[in-house]
C-alpha cells in the first residue's frame, strides 16, 4: 500500500512539504481525485498537484477551501498559519511607546491640521509643554476659560453631536473624521471637569469619542493609535466607575488583532471581555461575535457558530432591554449583526458558497447612506461570490463599490480589496477579471499609506 505520509529520509519536511502530505492524505481519504478536488475548491488541478508535492507555497486562502471542502476542522489550516507572540502585545509596546502613557490631567493634545485632509496627533506631557514652551507648541493658542455651564442641555447636544459625527463617519474619509471625534473629546473632558453635576454624563461621552476616534484611526490605518485611544478611553471611563467599557474595549483591540491575521490573540481578547457574566448583554454579545471571528479565522467551525450561537442570544436580550439614553455601543448600521457576522465567518471557514448567500441576504439590508459599512461586507461578499468561482458577479458587485472605496480610504476595506485582488489573479484570461484588474490596481496604489 503506497503511504503519502512517509517522511523523507534525508532531512526534515518543511511547512510547505508537511502541508502537501497532509493534504494528500486527506484528499485520497475523502475519495477525491485531483481533478474534481480541483473543481471543488476553485483551484487549477495543476497548482493543486504542485501544491502536494511541495513544489508550490499554500496561501492561507488555499487551505481555507482545502479545510473546509475535506472538513479538516482548521488543521490543514494550522499548517500554514504563522506561530509566535501574539501580536497584540508588541501592538500594545508599540502604542505605549509612539503615545506615551500619561493621565489624562498630566497631558496636552497636540493637533496638526494638513489642507489636503492629513492629521497628525501627539499627547505631551504638561513638563515636556513648560520645557518647549507653549508658543513652540502651538504658532496660535486660544486662552482657556472655562466656565460651568449653566442651562442648555450641553448632555444632550453632545450626545446628538456624536451620533451625527459617526453617522459622518460613515460618508467620508476616516482621515477627516478623526479630527473632529479627538476635538469633541477634548471638549467634552474639559467641560466634565468644569461641570461638576454632570461629569460622570460628560466622562462617559468623552470616552465613547475617545473610543471612536480609535476605529477612526485603524481606518485611516494607524493600528498604534487605534489601541492607544481605545486604551485612553477606558482609562477616562474607569475614572467615574464606569468598567465596562474596558471589556468592550477589548471587543475594538480584538478587531486590530482579526485583521492582522491573529486568530490566537482575537479569541483570547474576546474571552477576556466575557469574563464578567455581570457585563451588559450587548457587549457580552458583541464579544462572542468577535469570538466567532477569531475562530472563523483559525478553522474551527463548531467553535465559531457556538459562539455565534451566545452571540444572538446575548443580542436579543440586549434589544429587549429599555435604552438608557447613552450611545449604542458598536454598530448601529447593520440591522442583524450576528447574521451578518455569520456571513463574514463562513468565508473564512471556507464555505464561501454558503457565505455568498447569506451575504447577498444581508448587505441588501444595509442603509444607503452607510457607505462605510456596506462597503466592508460589500467585498466581503464579492470576495465569497469570487470563492465560489462566480467571478462575473464578484466582478459586477466590486464595480460598484470601487467609487466608495476611494472616497472612504478605509484600510479595513483596502485589506479585502487585496484579498480580492489575489483572488481575481487565479482568472487572469477572464474579461471581467481583465476589465476590473487596473481598477483594483488604482484602489489599492490610490490607498497606500506611509
Amino acid at each position: 500500500m503506497w503511504k503519502c505520509d512517509t517522511i523523507p529520509q534525508h532531512g526534515v519536511v518543511n511547512g510547505v512539504e508537511a502541508f502537501g502530505i497532509e493534504l494528500r492524505r486527506r484528499r485520497i481519504a475523502a475519495d477525491f481525485s485531483l481533478a474534481r478536488f480541483a473543481g471543488q475548491v476553485h483551484y487549477s488541478k495543476g497548482h493543486l498537484s504542485k501544491v502536494e508535492n511541495g513544489l508550490a507555497r499554500p496561501t492561507e486562502d488555499f487551505a481555507r477551501r482545502c479545510d473546509a471542502c475535506l472538513g479538516a476542522g482548521g488543521e490543514l489550516l494550522a499548517l500554514v498559519r504563522p506561530r509566535g507572540a501574539r501580536r497584540a502585545e508588541a501592538a500594545e509596546s508599540s502604542a505605549a511607546s509612539a503615545f506615551g502613557a500619561g493621565e489624562d490631567d498630566a497631558e496636552v493634545w497636540l493637533m496638526g491640521l494638513g489642507p489636503d485632509g492629513e492629521s497628525g496627533f501627539q499627547p505631551v506631557g504638561r513638563r515636556d509643554v513648560l520645557v518647549m514652551g507653549m508658543a513652540a507648541a502651538t504658532a496660535l493658542s486660544i486662552p482657556g476659560r472655562v466656565r460651568p455651564a449653566h442651562g442648555g442641555d450641553v448632555v444632550g447636544l453632545s450626545r446628538s453631536a456624536f451620533d451625527h459625527t459617526r453617522r459622518l463617519g460613515q460618508t467620508v474619509s476616516a482621515s477627516l473624521v478623526f479630527p473632529v471625534v479627538v476635538s469633541q473629546a477634548q471638549m467634552l473632558r474639559v467641560l466634565a471637569r468644569s461641570s461638576p453635576h454632570a461629569r460622570t454624563e460628560l466622562t462617559l461621552l468623552a470616552a465613547r469619542n475617545a473610543e471612536y476616534a480609535g476605529w477612526m484611526a485603524q481606518e485611516s490605518g494607524d493600528d498604534n493609535a487605534a489601541l492607544w485611544w481605545t486604551r485612553k478611553a477606558v482609562r477616562m471611563a474607569a475614572g467615574v466607575g464606569r468598567h465596562d467599557l474596558a471589556a468592550y474595549a477589548l471587543v475594538r483591540e480584538a478587531l486590530v488583532t482579526l485583521y492582522q491575521g491573529d486568530a490566537a490573540a482575537t479569541i483570547d481578547l474576546a474571552r477576556q471581555a466575557q469574563r464578567d457574566p455581570q457585563l451588559p448583554p450587548r457587549i457580552l454579545g458583541l464579544a462572542a461575535q468577535r469570538e466567532a471571528q477569531g475562530h472563523a479565522l483559525a478553522g474551527a467551525y463548531d467553535e465559531c457558530m457556538h459562539a455565534l450561537d451566545r452571540a444572538a442570544d446575548l443580542l436579543a436580550l440586549a434589544a429587549a432591554q429599555p435604552r438608557d439614553g447613552e450611545p449604542v455601543i458598536g454598530t448601529t448600521t447593520v440591522s442583524d449583526p450576528v447574521a451578518i457576522v455569520t456571513g463574514w465567518c463562513l468565508h473564512d471557514l471556507g464555505h464561501s458558497r454558503r457565505a455568498a448567500e447569506v451575504l447577498d441576504r444581508e448587505v441588501a439590508k444595509i442603509a444607503p447612506d452607510a457607505i462605510r459599512a456596506r462597503v466592508r461586507f460589500g467585498l466581503r461578499q464579492a470576495l465569497a461570490h469570487a470563492a465560489s468561482g462566480e467571478i462575473d458577479h464578484a466582478c459586477a458587485l466590486v464595480e460598484e463599490l470601487l467609487e466608495s472605496v476611494a472616497a472612504l480610504d478605509s484600510a479595513t476595506a483596502l485589506a479585502d480589496v487585496q484579498r480580492l485582488s489575489a483572488t481575481m489573479r487565479r482568472w487572469p484570461g477572464h474579461p471581467a477579471v481583465r476589465r476590473l484588474t487596473p481598477e483594483l490596481t488604482a484602489a489599492m496604489s490610490g490607498s497606500q499609506r506611509g
